[in-house]
């Protein structure tokens, strides 16, 4: 009882001092209140927390604010590209992932490369780039992305076209990543893309449940993400690729610094082989194409709802016009 009045409390000043907030004067960064700090704006948008976070940061002239929580506990969220290359390379043994972090993850990642600091992930991160950077490494992965696209990928968007099926698009290239990520780490094939693209997938659906369960931990626990990267709204591939190769640091897709993604190079090897395999063979037309996609709060930025789309094969002609 004693908890739940205190729940109701706090949800009512929260209102409270969301409603007098509307009647205030625009300002800088977040609106923190004596005692609860940012808390009761985070409640009131923890459903559109990332446009919340984006509208607040853009109106900053450093893109970077603090987000004040109960107590003395801060957190900084930032669009910054300098600050990003402070945190992520310069200085980057001053902001270790930590224990929260860690342990709030253990369960999920336990103490592997993702999930540990110091001596451990050094030694991690040495073996693994050893390893990645071998030619028979690089072989194995172009040799499966070639066979889950000629053998999955165009046979399930083959028999969509003719059907005229929607499909969604991100459902469909998560389970080809994860055959190929299954491949590449335990030398097993799950099977996501078989048959018609929309079976055989608890494997995947449970590593997906995981890490949303794992990822609400903060949510619900710690009420703030420290140092995120906003990213307002979603880009065209070919801009994600001109924004990536200008700064890592202004569009950290495959982090940055010391803790870049060791899988980068294979991830543009599925990229590229997908799109120049799709674009010859299709037309691909988003349903909804008016609406903006919505994003849902993941150790991964996804679209809720995924991207509906429908397929329609190319002419000979249409790749000469």
């Amino acid at each position: 009882m004693d908890i739940f009045l205190a729940v109701l409390i706090l949800t009512s000043l929260s209102v409270c001092l969301y409603l007098r907030l509307k009647k205030s004067k625009a300002h800088e960064g977040f609106k923190n209140f004596p005692i609860v700090g940012t808390l009761p704006l985070f409640l009131w948008n923890r459903h559109r927390y990332l446009d919340w976070t984006a509208e607040v940061i853009s109106n900053c002239r450093t893109s970077t604010a603090v987000f004040r929580r109960p107590g003395k506990v801060h957190g900084v969220i930032t669009a910054n590209p300098d600050v990003v290359e402070h945190m992520l390379k310069t200085h980057f043994e001053n902001y270790p992932k930590g224990e929260r972090f860690v342990s709030l993850l253990e369960d999920f990642l336990g103490g592997g490369i993702f999930n540990s600091d110091g001596e451990i992930w050094r030694v991690q991160r040495k073996t693994a780039s050893y390893e990645f950077n071998t030619r028979s490494l690089r072989n194995f992965v172009m040799e499966n992305v070639a066979m889950e696209i000629g053998r999955r990928l165009i046979p399930v968007f083959e028999r969509a076209s003719e059907t005229g099926r929607v499909l969604d698009l991100q459902d469909v290239l998560e389970r080809f990543s994860f055959d190929n990520v299954c491949k590449l780490a335990f030398d097993y094939d799950p099977g996501c893309l078989g048959g018609d693209g929309t079976t055989g997938a608890e494997f995947m659906r449970a590593f997906a449940n995981a890490a949303t369960l794992s990822y609400g931990r903060y949510v619900f626990y710690c009420s703030l993400i420290i140092g995120a990267f906003v990213i307002g709204t979603c880009s065209l591939l070919p801009s994600q690729y001109y924004v990536i190769a200008k700064s890592p640091f202004r569009f950290p897709v495959f982090h940055a610094g010391p803790r870049m993604c060791l899988g980068k190079d294979m991830a543009f090897i599925q990229m590229k082989s997908i799109a120049a395999a799709v674009i010859e063979r299709f037309h691909v037309e988003v349903v909804e194409n008016e609406k903006a996609p919505k994003y849902l709060l993941s150790l991964t930025l996804r679209m809720e709802n995924g991207l509906q789309v429908m397929l329609k094969k190319r002419h000979t002609m249409d790749l000469l016009s």
